[in-house]
């Protein structure tokens, strides 16, 4: 068998990491052509010296220079590594495993390329759903979703009727917060709120998990990659975190996609499409119980206003995504209140001047627009 040449965005992150380890457990199937990260520059060399890459990428340019006088491969710096690396011909599997919004570029060169790709990055469609779309369908490129949500609703979805579908029920842990009271959600700290009770993640999605905007985010994801109006897609809370997401049909009957939270199993799959191979995790122990709850939109209100965006769609996603970005990052930082999170970003949201049928250009300056007036709100700036 032919192997697979795939390079990795962000295989430095939580979920590259996870990508890596389903390389390791198939070397006869893949092989690591390209890898990039940000600025953690000793676990990229490390990663360099264990799979040989033909080239690799740092944001960092001080740190990437000192990266390429310890190693024998090219390493690339600067803002467009990326887009660079996505342009080349010698892979196959364009794998995007970046944070945040830099990988919305690089994913529009790879589907020009014609390359599969394998998308982790939530950033991506929420805020350029509709343009990556159009052109993956305008190039014939396979987008195959990693997060264990979208890969369960692709494979109930495999084989059905797109006319069949009554609604997408997309399943959600809860975060870490969620049997907090409205009280206690304001003297929420840090550690309470990366404290995720079933899912190991980066500290970004964890906190996007504890304010359920990771859920909204997933809601706008599935409108963009199953064509489903926002209406008919449905999020419920599911503590156990089993059952990874369903589809109602027509005639009531609910179809399920159930596994052990674990990343390793959604990623193996989109790299496995159309074949499935021996499983990664731990199989499920039926003595498990389920349980279901509904979302509380006034304790966790970043799921409306991710839910507002999706029905709104234009630029107003972008600088939703924008504002939670930035203050996602300063909560991190100690610099702000965990109810700020919501605060800044509805009102973000209210003062933008939505484009509709936007341009890339368009939704870069709402991403610019929506993180300086989230700075300028949360400080009070003029």
């Amino acid at each position: 068998m032919k192997k697979k040449k795939v390079a990795i965005f962000g295989s430095t992150g939580n979920v590259g990491k996870q990508i890596l380890e389903v390389v390791d457990k198939y070397p006869d199937k893949f092989k690591a052509i390209a890898l990039t990260a940000g600025s953690n520059a000793d676990e990229l060399k490390r990663q360099i010296k264990k799979y040989r890459p033909r080239i690799a990428a740092l944001a960092d340019p001080q740190k990437a220079a000192a990266l390429g006088r310890s190693v024998k491969i090219p390493i690339l710096s600067g803002q467009n590594i990326n887009e660079e690396i996505a342009r080349r011909k010698d892979y196959d599997v364009f794998v995007n495993s970046l944070v945040g919004l830099v990988g919305i570029k690089a994913t529009l060169v790879a589907i020009r390329e014609r390359k599969k790709i394998a998308l982790a990055n939530k950033e991506t469609l929420v805020a350029a759903g509709e343009i990556i779309m159009r052109e993956a369908f305008k190039y014939k490129t396979n987008i195959m979703p990693i997060d264990s949500e979208h890969s369960a609703l692709f494979q109930c979805l495999n084989g059905e009727k797109r006319e069949d579908i009554y609604q997408l029920i997309i399943t959600c842990s809860g975060g870490a917060l969620r049997d907090k009271t409205k009280e206690e959600l304001k003297s929420v700290t840090i550690e309470e709120a990366l404290g995720h009770k079933t899912w190991a993640m980066g500290q970004k999605i964890t906190i996007d998990s504890a304010t359920l905007m990771n859920k909204g985010f997933e809601v706008i994801e599935a409108m963009w990659l199953y064509d489903i109006p926002v209406e008919k897609i449905k999020v419920v809370i599911h503590p156990e975190s089993l059952i990874h997401s369903m589809i109602e049909f027509s005639d009531a009957s609910v179809m399920a996609q159930i596994a052990e939270p674990d990343m390793k199993l959604p990623i193996q799959y989109a790299l496995s499409y159309p074949e499935r191979w021996e499983a990664p995790i731990k199989r499920w122990d039926f003595r498990r119980a389920l349980t279901f709850q509904k979302p509380d939109l006034v304790r966790f209100p970043c799921l409306g206003l991710a839910l507002k965006a999706a029905r709104e769609k234009g630029t107003l996603p972008a600088a939703m995504n924008a504002a939670n970005d930035y203050m996602v990052a300063q909560f991190l930082q100690g610099k702000c209140k965990y109810l700020d999170i919501p605060r800044v970003i509805r009102r973000v949201m209210r003062e933008h001047k939505n484009i509709k049928k936007p341009t890339l250009e368009s939704i870069d300056r709402a991403i610019i627009e929506a993180t300086n007036k989230a700075e300028k709100i949360l400080y009070n700036k003029k």
